[in-house]
């Protein structure tokens, strides 16, 4: 009974690789294993994207932070300015009422010396005259002198 048993195993086979089944069946199997290991690769892949969409979510949410970040300090900056725009004027007011004392301190001090010099030279040239008229006072002494001199002689 085996042999008859595995005598209709082997006929049935024989029937089938005949018929082109087997060959289908192969062909078949074949190409679910192939689906199969394509849609293993497919996940794999995106297993390995996976990590790198997270990685580049979060620079694009730290990236949203910093201009988020820089958008209020722009905003804070523009306020204090904005509250220091009295005081800065009121300083520029005062700086510029310093400049004018100075520039007209600087014009005095100017004048005064123009001063000083007039007088110095004036006092250079009346002692120059002074000078001079000792001198011709001493001239004329001496030339007095010298004829009383000659006239006692």
């Amino acid at each position: 009974m085996k042999k008859l048993l595995e005598f209709g195993k082997i006929a049935m086979f024989y029937i089938r690789v005949l018929s082109g089944y087997e060959e289908r069946r192969i062909r078949s199997y074949r190409l679910q294993l192939e689906q199969r290991l394509r849609s293993a690769e497919e996940r794999k892949a995106a297993l390995r994207k996976i990590p790198e969409q997270i990685i580049l979510t979060e620079v694009r949410r730290m990236v949203e932070e910093m201009q988020n970040l820089n958008k209020s300090l722009e905003e804070t900056d523009a306020a204090i300015n904005k509250y220091f725009e009295p005081f800065d004027k009121e300083a520029e007011a005062v700086m510029n009422m310093q400049l004018e004392k100075d520039k007209s301190r600087m014009e005095l001090m100017g004048a005064m010396y123009k001063q000083a010099l007039y007088e110095k030279a004036e006092q250079e040239a009346s002692a120059e005259v002074n000078k001079a008229k000792a001198m011709i006072n001493k001239d004329d002494t001496e030339n007095v002198s010298t004829v009383q001199q000659a006239q006692m002689r």
